[in-house]
């Protein structure tokens, strides 16, 4: 029983390695003038946003996968408005990039996602500032720079709207906790997904209308419908691997495959993309960033560990119980009575996969467990 349940665990992790891996690479071809020549990303992210709520009205309505959770006029309006609009926004600007940049250089980039959220987090005051914390972010920053320098392709434009997404997506990070932590409410993927990707499709609609639609309809584009249809599908098929992965191992293993996920990605993306090149600056450079990320996801383990409740080894739990307790909970994170999880996700940037059209929560609550049943079991 144990070998099986290892095997599942790492066969969920080598699905979401190769789904996200995959969905990058895949965007980058639809979204790249010299493959499959279709430049609209908001386009691309409106088909992401449409075939997710879609499947996950199903999933929850009419299927009763997972239950919805209590969400009135007012937690709509206050927290997953606002939540959507950043969201959506990190979605535009995160594949804009492509456009301009190698999907290899976006990814060292990618490591500024702890410092945007750490800024982020300080200067709404969901985080203190640390020292400890302050120079692993130096590092980071320093690591990307020098990458940056030795980038051979480098584009101005790419850069900032890739430096912009992440921006956009670390304040939906502390927006969430700011806004649904007041709330108590915890989503998961597929609720998240259910409730924010509709808005967020609204949201993408405005700049479509005002800049994309006007390309095409002068290009008198063709839509090859199979193509975004698997697209979407891989992006959708990604966020249910993350659900899974997390269900079974919890967040920190999401972070450690996330990295070996990136240099198989920097690496794939130079066969597949030629133009793609790879210089040593960009290793080095790439290499100091991430060992600044590498810490600084330890500090934060050290903080959540140091931060667990007593009650977690309460011998009258059940055996469900414990597990579910014991499973990977963010920073000031707490038990209410009614056993549901909540806490900040401002610390969970490096456990989100930005590249998924849902960012998930990181975080699986007490009560949505028990209401969806086992993960293994799907």
């Amino acid at each position: 029983m144990i070998s099986r349940q290892l095997v599942l665990t790492y066969l969920y992790l080598l699905i979401y390695v190769c789904l996200s891996s995959g969905v990058i690479l895949f965007n980058k071809w639809v979204l790249s003038p010299k493959y499959f020549k279709f430049p609209f990303p908001i386009t691309l992210t409106m088909i992401h946003m449409a075939f997710s709520g879609i499947v996950t009205f199903f999933l929850v309505r009419v299927f009763k996968v997972v239950a919805p959770v209590k969400m009135t006029f007012h937690i709509y309006a206050t927290c997953v408005i606002p939540i959507s609009a950043f969201f959506a926004s990190s979605l535009w600007f995160g594949n804009t990039a492509y456009l301009y940049i190698s999907v290899a250089f976006i990814q060292m980039l990618k490591a500024l996602m702890p410092v945007a959220t750490f800024i982020m987090a300080v200067l709404c005051g969901t985080d203190k500032l640390r020292w400890d914390l302050f120079f692993n972010m130096v590092l980071v920053s320093v690591g990307v720079v020098v990458s940056s320098y030795g980038e051979i392709h480098f584009n101005v434009i790419g850069t900032l709207y890739q430096v912009t997404g992440i921006f956009a997506e670390a304040l939906r990070l502390v927006l969430t906790q700011v806004l649904l932590q007041k709330k108590g409410l915890t989503l998961n993927p597929i609720t998240s997904l259910y409730y924010i990707a509709p808005c967020s499709f609204i949201f993408l609609f405005i700049p479509w209308y005002l800049l994309e639609k006007p390309e095409m309809d002068a290009s008198q584009i063709q839509f090859n419908y199979s193509i975004f249809f698997l697209n979407a599908l891989s992006a959708f098929a990604l966020n249910i691997s993350i659900f899974l992965v997390i269900g079974r191992t919890g967040a920190v293993t999401i972070r450690v495959a996330g990295v070996l996920k990136d240099w198989i990605l920097i690496a794939l993306s130079t066969i597949i993309f030629p133009e793609s090149v790879i210089t040593s600056l960009n290793i080095i450079g790439y290499a100091v960033a991430l060992s600044g990320v590498v810490m600084y996801n330890y500090l934060k383990m050290k903080d959540v560990k140091a931060n667990q409740l007593p009650a977690d080894n309460n011998p009258d739990r059940s055996t469900k119980d414990k597990k579910v307790l014991n499973t990977y909970r963010p920073d000031n994170s707490m038990d209410n009575s009614d056993g549901t999880v909540i806490g900040g996700l401002a610390s969970e940037a490096a456990a989100a996969d930005e590249e998924a059209p849902l960012i998930p929560s990181a975080r699986l609550s007490y009560v949505t467990r028990t209401q969806t049943g086992s993960f293994s079991n799907r």
